[in-house]
């Protein structure tokens, strides 16, 4: 196809020469009657842009999440209109609350049948204004090339997010005048004043104690090497929230990984004992804080944020600091002092030892050798830096954060914020598309159940996908707060279901094995890792594996739970 200058498109047209300008080269969707002249373009311009029909529009909506978590780039999904654009909702909601960059291009009934509940007609624009950056109804076909490229620069800029822009269908058939632009650029973020900054270099120059804190915001940008300069330079440690895993080096010796309700005992410890915390593009969520009270009473606080409403949103600080995080970041690093803090390294040594400690003895009092631990480890022996990691949520998600070694930078993609069971396959055929290297799913079988649907688009893409489905026949996480805070009232949390997984995966056309010890699991996962196509390993494991350490809800870090005796309980 030639893109002339002033040559008349239809809207359905405009749509994929837009997305094409604006270096799109995979879509995820499904289609539909709403949306068949846009299908009909894809159709012609498949030798430009590739389309991912995947088994349900949640499925695509995830896929196009996991494929921007690995590449930076904005995903692109595509639906029709009524039920097609409200199974979006989940996905478009999980990108909000993790600041994915997403836009969501719907089909609706033409405008002169908009209020009249016509077949599959819904105002997807209202459900879902509370969960989007921004979202548009376009009327006239002269608008939709500058809406889509509007979309893409909101979604891409400062803290990103969704963008769902909505299309009747005559708009879609109208023509118009289409003149190719240049890749719209993000908008220019705010400048942190110097007196901020200087603040915050203050605040660091007197520090004992410093812990450089960094989430998702540090985690979507370059910034590895400025923080492991300045925690070289300051002496500081660094931990991480979930959003914040792949972002550092976990072989990076003063890395602690994730803090928080899971976190890993020596950063939790460490956040609770330092004197300064250096928050990078963190929200401060309950689940990191615990008791917000209760949290770091005695520490000065730090918080670098592209987005103002996050500043003392959740905790109050001492220094806030809007703007680029990169240029902010940049700055201090350049104006702080070089410390030598032995007596903070000692303790976080100390920390570090206590960790181990009770990682051994939770190993020691296990009656099997297939543990989350040593799955896990067999994980991190076989698999590369380049393996992209997904999870779904629960149990398995914990685990994956406390005991994954990440390498590499966006080589993990799972829902921090919105907690979304069903994410994982979607998400992980996302990203293998993305990155194209060999993705690994930690789902389990509660969460795989949600949206098992999506392995026929594995098989039909013959995406190479090792499934980890850590089976253990309960709602793990939910079991996990009924057996230490519910009196162990088990409300339907035993799921008793007789799917056999590794013939579930046959019936899809995808290789099923089953592992019942580390040995077996070791060559199932060291077989996976070589197949050509999805590799679903049935892991069995026991239902009273726990996520330790644990803060309770409600409690602080004062409170953490570092083990518990099933056995003395049940005397």
């Amino acid at each position: 196809m030639q893109n002339e200058k002033g040559k008349m498109m239809t809207g359905a047209r405009i749509v994929i020469e837009t997305l094409i300008e604006q270096g799109v080269t995979d879509v995820f969707g499904y289609p539909g009657g709403q949306v068949l002249n846009i299908y009909d373009e894809l159709y012609k311009a498949g030798d430009r842009i590739n389309h991912v029909l995947t088994a349900h529009e949640q499925g695509a909506s995830h896929a196009a999440d996991g494929y921007s978590r690995v590449t930076g780039k904005v995903g692109v999904v595509i639906a029709t209109s009524g039920p097609g654009a409200t199974n979006l909702v989940t996905g478009i909601a999980t990108a909000m609350l993790d600041s994915i960059p997403m836009v969501a291009i719907t089909g609706n009934v033409p405008t002169g049948l908009i209020g009249k509940d016509s077949f599959q007609e819904i105002n997807i624009t209202g459900v879902t204004l509370p969960i989007t950056k921004h979202n548009y109804f376009v009327t006239d076909v002269k608008s939709l090339a500058p809406t889509i490229r509007e979309a893409f620069r909101i979604a891409k800029s400062g803290r990103p997010g969704p963008v769902l822009i909505d299309i009747p269908k005559d708009v879609q058939t109208s023509e118009c005048e289409f003149i190719k632009e240049d890749i719209v650029k993000p908008y220019p973020q705010i400048v942190a004043e110097d007196s901020e900054i200087n603040k915050a270099i203050e605040l660091i120059n007197k520090a004992n104690r410093p812990y450089i804190y960094i989430g998702g915001g540090a985690a979507g940008r370059a910034m590895t090497q400025d923080i492991i300069a300045l925690a070289e330079k300051i002496d500081a440690y660094v931990g991480c929230t979930f959003m914040g895993l792949s972002a550092m080096k976990n072989s990076y010796e003063r890395f602690l990984g994730m803090q928080g309700m899971h976190g890993r005992y020596a950063s939790s410890m460490a956040n609770k004992e330092a004197d300064l915390i250096i928050g990078v593009g963190v929200r401060f969520s309950d689940r990191a804080t615990g008791n917000v009270a209760k949290y770091s009473k005695s520490a000065k606080i730090i918080q670098l944020d592209a987005d103002l409403s996050e500043i003392n949103k959740n905790v109050k600080v001492d220094v806030g600091i809007v703007g680029s995080i990169v240029s902010s970041f940049g700055r201090i690093l350049k104006g702080c002092e070089k410390k030598e803090h032995p007596e903070w390294k000692a303790l976080v040594e100390s920390l570090k030892a206590e960790e181990k400690r009770i990682n051994d003895e939770a190993q020691r009092k296990s009656k099997t050798d297939m543990t989350p631990m040593n799955i896990f480890k067999v994980i991190n022996e076989i698999k590369d830096e380049n393996t992209v990691i997904a999870t779904d949520v629960g149990q398995h998600q914990m685990w994956t954060a406390q005991f994954v070694d990440f390498e590499r930078p966006r080589r993990f993609a799972s829902s921090g914020g919105l907690g979304t069971m069903g994410y994982g396959l979607g998400a992980a055929i996302g990203a293998q598309i993305a990155s194209k290297d060999r993705t690994v799913l930690i789902t389990g079988d509660g969460s795989f159940g949600m949206n098992l649907n999506e392995l026929a688009t594995a098989v039909t893409y013959n995406t190479p996908i090792v499934i980890v489905l850590m089976n253990n026949g309960v709602l793990g996480m939910v079991r996990q707060w009924q057996t230490l805070f519910y009196g162990k009232r088990y409300s339907n949390t035993v799921l008793g279901r007789k799917t056999d997984f590794v013939k579930l995966a046959e019936a899809f056309g995808a290789v099923g094995k089953r592992a019942s010890t580390i040995e077996e699991f070791r060559a199932a996962f060291a077989d996976g890792m070589k197949h050509d196509g999805p590799y679903l390993i049935d892991t069995v494991i026991g239902m009273d594996e726990f996520v330790l350490p644990m803060m309770p809800p409600g409690g602080s870090v004062d409170d953490i739970i570092t083990s518990v005796d099933l056995e003395e309980d049940n005397k």
